[in-house]
């Protein structure tokens, strides 16, 4: 199972919610490419990072812009991919974050708002886009998880597969920032159904255990976040729990 670390930007710094809600962030580093560079010396071989700022406004400050700009040179001389969302939600959008060196482009509230976009986004770049599925009991929310839907989140993810999606990032908003553990079960079913596709598994990683169940269960993918920040556990060690290479 690969592991991707993970950047949360807010007002330029990294940080870390709990259960998607911005009134609590825990700040961490007030350099988030230090946090990247760090990162990469540790193995990783693809950073996940998360404008939070656009994830809920729905443009990119310049703080978070900036800052994505040093994160994306830090791993292009690293030889280290990076995949970005939040708050991604035009051509333009996708457009202006491919011409910094992202690798892979995370799509989330546009899945459902402007599925036509997403699709064009595919095609324009066939691996490069990830498409964000955010549940909770089930259910996609958006908006930086502040508006759920009634759209089921397997039937978004077969949506998004038909239309050339990379991968898929699903996460259990109930868990996440949580540590309390990923929803394994629901996770390794969803990696089955549209296997070979990749579905990265985030929220609530809190052990090295934790990380064990989904490479059993099958996930192939992961992003880990709190855990790394708080150290129960460092990079190298998800690595190798995980079972990569």
């Amino acid at each position: 199972m690969r592991v991707y670390p993970a950047i949360d930007l807010l007002g330029g710094q990294a940080v870390r919610l709990r259960e998607g809600k911005r009134d609590q962030a825990t700040v961490y580093d007030h350099e988030p490419w230090s946090v990247a560079q760090r990162f990469a010396a540790a193995g990783a071989r693809r950073v996940h990072v998360v404008d939070l700022d656009g994830a809920f406004a729905g443009t990119r400050d310049t703080a978070n812009r900036e800052a994505l700009e040093r994160i994306a040179g830090t791993l292009r001389a690293a030889r280290v991919g990076l995949q970005v969302g939040g708050g991604v939600r035009t051509r333009a959008a996708v457009e202006g974050l491919r011409d910094i060196g992202v690798e892979r482009v995370v799509l989330g509230t546009a899945a459902i708002k402007d599925p036509a976009m997403v699709a064009a986004a595919c095609a324009a770049h066939p691996g490069g886009v990830v498409v964000a599925i955010d549940a909770r009991n089930g259910k996609v929310a958006i908006e930086g998880w502040t508006v759920e839907t009634d759209v089921l989140a397997t039937e978004l993810a077969r949506q998004m597969i038909g239309v050339g999606a990379a991968a898929l990032l699903y996460t259990d908003v109930s868990r996440d920032g949580t540590e309390v553990g990923p929803n394994v079960e629901a996770t390794a079913a969803l990696a089955r159904a549209v296997a070979p596709v990749e579905v990265i598994a985030s929220g609530g990683i809190g052990t090295l255990e934790h990380l064990r169940q989904l490479a059993a269960a099958g996930v192939p993918a992961c992003v880990i976040g709190r855990a790394l920040y708080e150290e129960r556990f460092t990079l190298a060690d998800a690595i190798r729990a995980a079972g990569s290479a």
